[in-house]
């Protein structure tokens, strides 16, 4: 069977191909460890939390603390990786138990060389890949879709997230521009609950005990409850991850479908209202020098109250987000949009529930153009509120915004999001989406609006195979045509091999002025297949994942404005080091001129090339780490070659420092050029709650350098008192003519009241 690309039928053909690959994961399923879907949940393994009269002592000491006495361990981890399907080779204890508040979790990882123990980081939300761990999730809803995730190392930091979609991004392979963690749809690793942890190092390994009132949580109605859950421990020094309820290789935590049951558990009546004001300094001096400093005191605060034990409100008044690390720079070297993703707390808390689209290429909602400008301004916001959660087997999100008017330039803007979906059978669902953008005061012209219009949906089928698509529509006063764009795809993805195909159309005229498009007007097909294969005994491999991916944009009178096809193979070792080799061949076709460096400009035509990949990463766990990507060959009929080394040093748990460094060397038909953007990053945490943080980058291609440092205090949820120095300039600032400084000196408090505890 073949597909043309460029035509709706290429929709029918993507589907039909997508019911092939289903009857083939079907097929191919019963060779799993784990198959099927229902069979598998059906066999998942169960634990049971017991009611307890006293409260544990949160020290970490979980052995010899009475109130674990009465709970029954849950046993019987079992490895993901190095040796898939065999007992963990450390045993793990876990207990649960619940007090009419709060829920508590003792965990146990015995290790017969604690000596051994690994511990890289003690910064809140810092990676748990890299260290000894431990981490759970719950599926309050059992919906096995989403679920919150509660984490942490031998240093005892608090690491916690939400998972939608089973920690499913949207479809689509969007090159470089990916979100990180904390924007949209998959895993928002940016939540940041109201919840305690302590852990300590023994002679028999290393315990914590959790704390998590149930306030944090949201879960239906009803006293007695079940709930999915997985717990997964890493042992760092063996490069080992191994789950409580069994995760095949292609998966993570977040398969939710492959949870365990967690019984016993009876919720309280939630009433929660939780109010978080905060006061503000900030000293700033802004503008072509000479120029004076200028004095600034603020106030605001948000709301937090729980309409339901399922859906909350948010409010939000005079919103703030000093305390925000700066964006990392970034150098372009292409005539597309960059992607910058969103950092701000009050826009990440549940982000999954509004993310339709192909997350950094077709975002139909994209929260940092509320409050942010079109030159990066921050633009202030009035107030706001979020009502988000779940009613039965819906999924709710409802957002509205207002900005003031700024600098006698931006007119004072309303922003409303509407986004409900509902949950179906075997990880499906469907779901509709309409953002608005409504232009009020004085400096609005008339008609000063955008609508978007969205439906999307997927399908599981089995346990491996997903199909899924969106369909979405603007309103533009003055357009009244091609608004359209939509993406249809399937996934299957099994122990060894994960195929995925695409289709996405774009139109012209299509504007969500909301949203983030990386271009317009434009026909993609996509597809990528990756192998995986796990060696017994060769090289001391641990995998080997072989893959292939392609995709291409074709403008609608058929001239192909992008080609990339990735030939790959990823080496990763029993000693975490991991080596990928790989080649690029990509085709631009470029309209009109474009200038990629200042005064050089890429003319008009069709540029084919190749060029070589190598990447090589040590042992990111160990106290010194290199990850080193390099890339060499053609760039529009001339050549590149980048270099993109960063290495990393810590220093116990608590110091942690970071230098990268990419330098492009660029020669072209018209002219030569030298790009270089260098990061650092330090930190040193006195506690996991207390820190310090600096990041310094320094740009040529931007020409400017800029450095933020900022001091942490910590409280519940991300609270507390933060201390914050920005500066940024341009190059010329650094020798002979001072002509501009954008410099700040914020000191911030905020304090969360839990009013009716």
């Amino acid at each position: 069977m073949t597909c043309q690309y460029l035509s709706i039928p290429a929709l029918v053909c993507l589907a039909s191909w997508g019911l092939v690959l289903a009857d083939a994961g079907s097929a191919f399923a019963g060779q799993m460890q784990l198959n099927g879907g229902d069979p598998a949940v059906a066999s998942s393994p169960t634990a049971t939390a017991s009611r307890i009269a006293e409260r544990p002592l949160l020290d970490g000491d979980v052995i010899g603390d009475p109130a674990w006495q009465g709970a029954t361990p849950v046993e019987g981890f079992t490895q993901e990786q190095p040796d898939l399907g065999a007992p963990a080779s450390e045993r793990t204890e876990v207990r649960l138990v619940f007090t009419a508040d709060t829920l508590y979790v003792g965990v146990v990882c015995y290790d017969r060389d604690p000596s051994g123990i690994i511990v890289s980081d003690s910064r809140r939300d810092a990676p748990l890949e890299d260290t000894d761990s431990f981490r759970l999730i719950f599926d309050t809803y059992r919906d096995r879709q989403n679920g919150f995730v509660f984490g942490t190392n031998p240093a005892g930091i608090e690491y916690d997230g939400q998972v939608t979609n089973e920690g499913q991004g949207g479809g689509g392979l969007a090159g470089a521009q990916m979100q990180q963690s904390g924007s949209g749809s998959g895993f928002n690793l940016n939540w940041d609950g109201a919840w305690e942890v302590r852990a300590k190092i023994t002679e028999i390994g290393w315990t914590a005990e959790f704390a998590i009132p149930f306030r944090t949580l949201r879960f239906p109605s009803g006293t007695d409850q079940v709930w999915g859950v997985n717990f997964q421990r890493n042992i760092r020094r063996r490069n080992e991850r191994a789950y409580w309820a069994p995760i095949p290789q292609q998966f993570s935590l977040y398969r939710l479908s492959l949870a365990g049951a967690l019984s016993g558990i009876q919720t309280p009546s939630i009433r929660n209202l939780k109010v978080t004001p905060y006061v503000l300094g900030n000293i700033l001096t802004s503008g072509n020098r000479p120029v004076e400093s200028v004095t600034l005191g603020d106030v605001g605060g948000d709301v937090k109250y729980s309409l339901t034990s399922s859906l909350t409100l948010d409010a939000t008044v005079n919103t703030d987000f000093a305390q925000v690390e700066v964006d990392d720079q970034q150098v372009n070297l292409d005539r597309f949009n960059l992607f910058f993703p969103e950092k701000r707390p009050f826009f990440l808390e549940n982000a999954g529930f509004f993310s339709v689209g192909n997350p950094g290429e077709v975002d139909l909602f994209f929260s940092r153009r509320i409050g942010i400008g079109p030159g990066g301004e921050e633009v202030p916001i009035l107030a706001g509120g979020r009502v988000s959660g779940k009613a039965g087997q819906f999924n709710i999100g409802l957002l509205n915004m207002q900005t003031d008017d700024f600098s006698e330039q931006l007119a004072s803007t309303n922003f409303s999001v509407v986004r409900i979906s509902r949950d179906l059978p075997n990880r499906s669902q469907v779901g509709g989406l309409f953002v608005n953008r409504q232009g009020v005061g004085n400096l609005a012209p008339d008609d000063d609006r955008n609508g978007t219009y969205a439906v999307d949906g997927k399908w599981g089928i089995g346990q491996s195979t997903v199909l899924s698509s969106f369909l979405a529509q603007t309103d533009t006063p003055g357009v009244s045509a091609d608004e359209y764009a939509f993406n249809v795809r399937s996934r299957t993805n099994l122990e060894q091999i994960d195929i995925e195909l695409g289709y996405q159309e774009v139109a012209d005229q299509f504007n969500p002025e909301v949203g983030f498009l990386s271009r317009r007007g434009y026909r993609k097909p996509d597809a990528r297949v990756m192998t995986r294969f796990r060696p017994k005994d060769f090289l001391r491999l641990q995998e080997i994942r072989p893959h292939v991916t392609y995709r291409g944009f074709w403008g609608f009178d058929d001239f192909q404005e992008t080609g990339y096809s990735h030939i790959d193979s990823h080496w990763q070792f029993r000693n975490a080091y991991e080596v990928h080799t790989g080649m690029n061949l990509t085709l631009e076709g470029v309209r009109t001129p474009f200038e990629i460096y200042p005064g050089i400009f890429v003319p008009p035509g069709t540029y084919d090339n190749a060029e070589a990949q190598i990447v090589l990463m040590t042992n990111q766990g160990a106290p010194f780490s290199l990850n080193l990507q390099t890339f060499a060959g053609g760039f529009f009929n001339g050549k590149r070659v980048t270099l993109n080394p960063t290495v990393r040093a810590r220093f116990g748990e608590t110091l942690t420092t970071e230098v990268s460094y990419q330098r492009n060397d660029v020669s072209l038909p018209t002219g030569d050029f030298v790009t270089n953007l260098v990061r650092t990053r330090v930190s040193y945490s006195f506690t996991p709650r207390t820190f310090v943080q600096g990041l310094v980058q320094y740009n040529d291609r931007a020409d400017l350098w800029s450095m933020n440092f900022r001091l942490g205090w910590l409280q519940a949820a991300n609270t507390g008192l933060f201390v914050v120095y920005t500066d940024t300039r341009g190059l010329y600032d650094l020798v002979e003519r001072p002509q501009r400084t954008d410099r700040s000196f914020i000191v911030k408090y905020s304090y969360m009241f839990d009013v009716l505890r």
